[in-house]
């Protein structure tokens, strides 16, 4: 870095020495970036506590069908279940060996809201066979042939 040492003609200099100015200026942007909190993205959901009494659905050995009707209700194999019955049928699931599959298949009127706390509640369950049921309605393979056109 080149510096000037000035005239000799005995006048003062009138430019400002910026150099300490920097350096402040840069100790200070690292400690700006260093107090930054880490951005984290985390879903608090309250998970129900499992219930002692089992619950009355059928538990079958080979899959097992969760769905979630347009008006927000799981149901298991047909029959309606509040959360910590869907906990303790999916531990009873778990007990089975080879354990069998979960279809997941929600209504697409259900709320998206029920359909995320079910999700979480498999997942936490730690169920290792499970599936999405149904998503082909929604691609353009599953449509029908005439989807979408008018006829004149």
């Amino acid at each position: 870095m080149a510096m000037s040492g000035g005239n000799d003609d005995g006048e003062p200099m009138m430019e400002m020495n910026t150099t300490p100015l920097i350096d402040v200026m840069l100790v200070l942007l690292i400690m700006f970036i260093i107090t930054i909190p880490v951005a984290t993205h985390a879903v608090n959901i309250d998970l129900p506590s499992p219930s002692a009494t089992p619950p009355d659905t059928q538990i079958k050995k080979d899959k097992n069908k969760v769905t979630i009707t347009p008006a927000g209700e799981v149901q298991w194999n047909g029959t309606t279940l509040n959360n910590s019955q869907l906990v303790s049928a999916l531990q009873a699931t778990m007990a089975i060996k080879p354990e069998p599959e979960l279809q997941f298949q929600p209504d697409p009127q259900a709320p998206y809201d029920m359909s995320a706390k079910v999700l979480n509640i498999i997942k936490g369950s730690g169920v290792t066979a499970f599936g999405f049921v149904g998503n082909e309605q929604y691609s353009e393979f599953g449509k029908p042939a005439n989807a979408g056109k008018s006829t004149n």
